[in-house]
């Protein structure tokens, strides 16, 4: 299929998918969060709860919050026709959070 032809003197942004798998890959960013704050709450909770156990259970839920709400803070911008670029700041915190949630989830683990 090809893409309609571009309107004389329009200036919007291609309309390609790139914008919507960007969307997706944040949904499954969170998606994989929620899951890890889920698994983190039931390994918290096996067992009997123990002090150390919800504590990092908490933390995570936390993380993921702070995910998730930069996450749809990032899904909001790309729905502009000239989106900003993901800054800097945004992109750190995204990544300390994801790692913050894995090394809380390997704790509980082990």
């Amino acid at each position: 299929m090809t893409p309609p032809p571009a309107r004389p003197g329009a200036t919007g942004r291609d309309p390609g998918l790139q914008p919507e798998r960007t969307r997706l890959a944040w949904r499954r960013t969170t998606l994989t969060g929620a899951v890890i704050a889920v698994l983190a709450a039931k390994s918290a909770l096996h067992g009997g709860p123990s002090v150390a156990g919800v504590t990092a259970a908490a933390l995570c839920a936390m993380l993921w919050l702070a995910l998730l709400a930069l996450a749809h803070r990032r899904i909001r911008a790309l729905t502009a026709s000239r989106p900003s670029a993901l800054t800097p700041r945004t992109a750190t915190t995204a990544v300390l959070c994801t790692v913050a949630l894995a090394v809380c989830g390997a704790v509980l683990v082990f």
